[in-house]
């Protein structure tokens, strides 16, 4: 089998990623790096030796690259994926495919047109809890979805978000498009449809209040993240521009008839998922989101709270980052560059996402005001759902 030639743009935390394709003489390797900073590149290259480094990803353009990883930080996925598109890469872009409606529908006109092949990142339908509670509700285990609920605990992102460039709107929009975009991407899985109408409230609640800075532009991320910062207003060393919320809560509207509420708070002591999916003849909802937790069902009877649910199923262990989710990703990316076909990623469903947390983040800063969600081009969307074949 020939080696798939990949490039790696963008090398910081989340550039880890690409380690799963980096199998020399067993089908795929690393090929060539790109970050504009040069202690970036230096640590990558130690873990990619034979790799070329580069200060721009324009340079890896005429590598001869089957496939690139865009790992850069969400503001700079939109150019750098068009560019490797219209050249002829097919591309990995790290969730949120971009930071507005717009940008995601610019890279997915240029992968029309190009015939390129697209891959967004979401390693959360890869991950064991989800395809668990996926599972349970494609067997008929609660009937039909008619709402979830998700109530996202970021404990770490004093240290996590608002450190470094995720604090600027600029760069991210908001959190809850940011962090948001995975789960929502779940609960339009689970609910089989996508957001139509949003509306949300919030606001930087906490860490507004703390007046110590500092420009972190030359650490890596490692260099800041401790579980030692605690409380929340003992954190020290906020990022310079922090204007986006640290509370979001947001009532979402599918079209199919499911209802959402998606819920974010980023300074709770603990870090996890929580999701309730509520059917026509049942209810689950998961106790921990990694090995070791459970996803419950009741769905016998009528009755108070009872703990002991009708039917319980652990949560599967898998090795890799996130769960196991992280290298399940990478290999269905390396078979999709290498034979194309249906991935359980979704270009489409990555629009959806962003688009439901943009407008989200639109109506929180309108106080609340309903915003609807502009339609894709049907061609467009025939296009990705068909496989990204002409």
């Amino acid at each position: 089998m020939t080696d798939l030639r990949f490039g790696v743009v963008g090398l910081g935390a989340r550039s880890r990623i690409a380690q799963y394709a980096h199998r020399h003489g067993e089908g795929s390797e690393v090929v060539a790096l790109a970050d504009p900073a040069a202690a970036q590149r230096e640590a990558a290259q130690a873990q990619y030796p034979e790799a070329t480094t580069h200060a721009d990803h324009s340079e890896l353009l005429d590598q001869k690259l089957d496939g690139v990883f865009l790992t850069t930080p969400d503001d700079l996925h939109e150019d750098p994926a068009i560019d490797f598109l219209r050249a002829g890469v097919a591309v990995f872009v790290e969730k949120p495919l971009a930071i507005t409606t717009s940008g995601c529908d610019r890279v997915l006109q240029a992968a029309y047109e190009s015939g390129s092949r697209l891959y967004v990142g979401h390693n959360m339908r890869h991950m064991p809890v989800v395809l668990t509670m996926r599972d349970l509700i494609q067997s008929g285990a609660i009937g039909e979805v008619k709402a979830i609920w998700c109530r996202h605990f970021v404990g770490h992102g004093g240290d996590f978000y608002f450190k470094d460039w995720h604090a600027d709107r600029r760069r991210t929009t908001s959190l809850l498009l940011q962090k948001g975009a995975h789960d929502i991407d779940v609960m339009h899985w689970l609910a089989g449809g996508y957001t139509t109408r949003v509306n949300a409230m919030g606001a930087l609640t906490l860490y507004g209040g703390i007046e110590d800075r500092l420009d972190r532009s030359g650490q890596r991320f490692a260099d800041f993240v401790s579980e030692s910062n605690w409380p929340p207003l003992s954190q020290r060393g906020m990022a310079p521009v922090m204007d986006v919320e640290d509370l979001s809560m947001a009532n979402l509207l599918l079209d199919n008839g499911v209802y959402l509420t998606y819920q974010q708070c980023h300074y709770t002591p603990d870090y996890w998922r929580n999701y309730t999916v509520i059917g026509t003849e049942g209810r689950l909802e998961n106790f921990g989101d990694s090995p070791g937790g459970v996803v419950k069902v009741w769905n016998s009877r009528r009755s108070e709270y009872r703990d002991d649910a009708d039917l319980v199923v652990d949560i599967p262990d898998a090795d890799g980052g996130h769960a196991g989710a992280d290298p399940r990703l990478v290999d269905e990316y390396i078979r999709f560059v290498r034979e194309g076909g249906a991935t359980l990623t979704s270009p489409i469903a990555a629009r959806a996402a962003v688009a439901a947390g943009y407008a989200a983040t639109t109506s929180l800063r309108e106080n609340g005001t309903p915003i609807d969600i502009p339609a894709l081009d049907p061609a467009v969307v025939s296009y990705f759902d068909g496989g990204q074949k002409r």
